[in-house]
């Protein structure tokens, strides 16, 4: 079992950065694949950034790409999401969650089996 807590929300205006983290309790945090998501008001939730076990590689969502990094610290049980040049449409709750598929497929959420609660990020214009 892995729970997730995200943290680092908040507002901001067009054009700052937010960091977001998302701290993992359990010993096998190095065994998830790791994804960021997100989710607007009257919107779907959104694939956003995920990174493999062994942070070696990463995968973007074209909205993001560019402006956003995931990175992870196994070693410190964490993820982050560093949002720079925030825009307006970037505004929604932001979920971290652990894929511990085999057959892990980044953007698709019903691969991760855990997720957090989520963290507000505004982004004001």
């Amino acid at each position: 079992q892995v729970q997730l807590v995200e943290s680092g929300g908040g507002l901001v205006q067009a054009g700052g950065s937010l960091r977001l983290s998302c701290a993992a309790s359990g010993r096998t945090f190095s065994s998830y694949a790791m994804g960021w998501f997100r989710q607007a008001p009257g919107k779907e939730r959104e694939f956003v950034a995920a990174v493999s076990r062994s942070g070696g590689n990463t995968y973007y969502a074209d909205s993001v790409k560019g402006r956003f990094t995931i990175s992870r610290d196994n070693a410190k049980r964490t993820v982050y999401l560093q949002m720079n040049s925030l825009k307006p449409e970037d505004t929604a709750v932001y979920f971290c969650a652990a894929s511990g598929s085999t057959n892990w497929s980044p953007p698709t959420s019903y691969e991760y089996r855990y997720w957090g609660q989520g963290t507000q990020v505004t982004v004001s214009s």
